[in-house]
């Protein structure tokens, strides 16, 4: 009963709309009327746009085989030699065979040099050099004189050099005089006595030589190398009231070196002989030296072995005989910037006339000055520290001992109330004491910026006498300081200052009593700063302008006792190269 309920009700909802249909057909009528013709449009859109997609998903795989059949090729062919490659040096700067020098300062104090050579040859070169300077002026002394303190230099040289397949030969006459016034003297000695003529304390000194000398040019260490010199020289001085005296002299030297399974060996040889005037002496004497060594060196250090074997006579003794180590060591802590150095070695210093009248110019006119028995030192310990600044300069820190016998020195010699020129302590005599000396050096050096470098220097000394308490005329320390200002090769200009510590000069007096005996006496003279200044003004390559001031500070000191220097110099000048 149930179902054909619900088979009559579907029924019914399928018919329902039909029969609706068909009664909303028949009943419902609509017109529509236009009054407007039709006008089609089309409303703005925006239109996407749409670009082709460029990517390729199909993949096509190449498949493909080949065949190589090989055949030997040989072609003809010729050898050609290649030409080993030339390395060219640096274009050589232009060499400029001669150059004159002037200048003039105060105290009227010329300034002349000369230099004249060849052109650079490979066949050798041949020159000539001359140089004079002289100053005219005034000084103070402690009585307030003026003393006349001036002096003159000349120097002359004519040389040659020959170029031969494996060494080189050179030979030169020389030619040099010293003038020297001895104006300083104790004022208090006499004081009634007048000043002298300049031609009363005149000093002349001088010396003309010869020599020759053949050098091996090889300078690889495995070639034997060799080194000998021949000289002869005529020492003169005059006095206007004394006899001159002269002195003949005739030195040798040679060295002889090569390397020998890793060493490098070899021996040093020198023989000096003196023969002076019938007025200083009828003997003559000699210095005999035989040096040989071994070396040997690494990256990393270095040694040297030797000895000097030597003998010395005097004028009016036999014949000493030295033996001297030489022993060197060193080695690098840290490559370039810190090496340690010992050094243990003598040496036997020549007091000849010439070197000594380069140290006091004023010894006391006579045979004295032939008769210095030369400086003994027998021996010299130094060990120190050395290497590279990195500002471009270097560095050394050391402290050295010595043993020395017969060491040079000079005290004033006066003879109570006499009024004998050469007896007021003009002059000077030449003492002999045995010196310990213990000294401890340092200097460094380097670039402050690219224009501007620097150098300085200074030693502590610490004399202990034998005979004396102090050393005559030595400072116990001394200072140097410069600086140097470059300015494209075009200004260059430099400021120069030195010190030194206190002295004490030694004073020896005689007394017209000869039971008395002589008295000597120290003179204290403190320490002084000297500052100098010098400039120069390339105008060309040929012509430059310079200019020197020495001691800006007007420091006054005294060089020797009763000697005061002159002060301030100031000298300007050119220099012109042909």
């Amino acid at each position: 009963m149930m179902k054909r309920i619900i088979i009559l009700l579907i029924i019914l909802m399928i018919t329902l709309p039909a029969v609706a249909q068909k009664k909303q057909d028949t009943g419902l009528k609509r017109e529509i009327t236009l009054y407007n013709p039709y006008k089609p449009s089309l409303p703005d859109v925006v239109k996407k746009s749409y670009l082709p997609d460029m990517t390729d998903t199909s993949k096509v795989k190449p498949d493909f085989k080949y065949d190589i059949k090989s055949y030997p090729f040989m072609p003809g062919y010729n050898i050609n030699p290649i030409k080993p490659a030339t390395l060219l040096p640096d274009p050589l700067p232009k060499l400029y065979n001669s150059y004159i020098k002037f200048g003039l300062g105060n105290y009227v104090t010329p300034l002349a040099e000369l230099s004249i050579t060849n052109e650079r040859s490979k066949k050798g070169a041949i020159g000539v050099y001359a140089r004079h300077f002289s100053t005219n002026g005034k000084v103070k002394l402690q009585n307030q004189e003026n003393a006349f303190a001036g002096y003159m230099d000349n120097d002359a040289s004519v040389f040659g050099r020959k170029f031969l397949k494996k060494s080189v030969f050179e030979s030169s006459l020389d030619f040099s005089q010293k003038t020297r016034y001895a104006y300083g003297y104790d004022t208090n000695s006499d004081t009634s006595l007048n000043e002298p003529l300049k031609e009363d304390i005149r000093l002349n000194y001088y010396n003309t030589g010869a020599h020759a000398r053949l050098l091996s040019s090889k300078l690889d260490s495995s070639h034997f190398a060799y080194d000998f010199d021949l000289g002869y020289s005529f020492f003169y001085s005059a006095f206007y009231s004394t006899r001159n005296f002269y002195q003949h002299s005739v030195k040798f030297t040679g060295a002889m070196a090569k390397s020998f399974r890793g060493f490098y060996a070899g021996s040093g040889l020198e023989f000096d002989f003196y023969k002076p005037s019938d007025s200083v002496a009828v003997n003559s004497k000699y210095i005999f030296t035989i040096s040989p060594f071994i070396k040997k060196s690494t990256a990393e250090w270095n040694i040297k072995l030797g000895a000097q074997l030597l003998a010395d006579k005097g004028l009016s003794e036999s014949a000493k005989l030295h033996v001297y180590p030489d022993l060197i060591f060193s080695f690098n802590i840290v490559p370039s910037y810190v090496s340690f150095f010992a050094n243990l070695t003598g040496k036997l210093e020549k007091n000849e006339p010439l070197n000594v009248i380069g140290i006091n110019s004023f010894i006391l006119p006579g045979k004295t000055l032939y008769d210095i028995p030369n400086t003994d030192y027998s021996l010299i310990v130094r060990a120190g520290f050395t290497g590279e600044t990195g500002i471009d300069g270097n560095y050394q820190l050391s402290a050295s001992y010595s043993l020395v016998n017969d060491m040079l020195f000079f005290s004033n010699y006066i003879f109570k109330d006499s009024a004998v020129i050469l007896q007021r302590g003009n002059y000077f005599i030449p003492l002999s004491y045995q010196v310990e000396i213990l000294n401890v050096h340092g200097e460094i050096g380097g670039k402050i910026s690219d224009k501007l470098t620097f150098d300085a220097g200074s030693n502590y000394y610490s004399y202990t006498l034998t005979e004396n308490n102090f050393a005559p005329n030595k400072p116990n320390w001394d200072a140097t300081l410069g600086l140097k200002y470059n300015l494209r090769d075009k200004i260059i200009a430099g400021v120069e200052m030195n010190a030194i510590g206190r002295r004490r000069q030694l004073v020896t007096t005689e007394d017209v009593n000869p039971i008395i005996g002589p008295k000597t006496e120290g003179i204290e003279m403190p320490g002084h700063l000297n500052l100098n200044i010098a400039a120069e003004y390339r105008y060309t390559k040929i012509l430059s302008f310079w200019l020197k001031f020495n001691n800006i500070s007007f420091s006054k000191f005294n060089e020797w006792a009763y000697y005061p220097s002159q002060r301030f110099i100031c000298l300007v000048g050119f220099t012109y190269s042909l």
